[in-house]
């Protein structure tokens, strides 16, 4: 299969805040107040984990049938470890990014402990965002 191009668009709005547009989707990403935003959506970070969250749960979803796993509910959470002052520029040493991503699955299903680990870790291979996230892919930019 030829490659897919995804696009979204980041179109700026009043103070920090920033609609964001893919498809016929839009959602509003913005700051909190004490990082200089008026806190009218997630920020940017908080988007990446919700897509990595999301992104796990499509695969987990996906594949069940394949992997004979009898899915009942499933809710991930995922929380990331990120110093402002990086970004911020008040402290150089500081990773700018995440400098830990964490995963909790929270998942019902008739299957053995076994089996459900190791359709995670099926899941932990498969998921799109998370292979960007840690397989980076190349980055290049335009000025128009």
């Amino acid at each position: 299969m030829a490659n897919v191009v995804f696009k979204a668009v980041a179109e700026a709005k009043e103070g920090l805040a920033t609609k964001v547009l893919s498809r016929d989707f839009e959602i509003t990403l913005d700051e909190p107040v004490d990082l200089g935003g008026t806190d009218t959506g997630m920020n940017p970070v908080e988007a990446l984990l919700g897509s990595l969250a999301a992104c796990k749960s499509i695969v987990i979803r996906a594949f069940v049938k394949k992997y004979k796993i009898n899915l009942k509910s499933v809710r991930i959470e995922v929380e990331g470890d990120l110093d402002p002052d990086g970004f911020l520029g008040i402290n150089k040493e500081a990773k700018i990014g995440f400098s830990e991503i964490r995963s909790h699955f929270f998942i019902e299903a008739d299957n053995t402990p076994e089996e459900i680990e190791a359709y995670i870790a099926f899941v932990e291979r498969n998921c799109p965002v998370q292979d960007t996230l840690t397989k980076v892919a190349r980055f290049t930019h335009t000025i128009n």
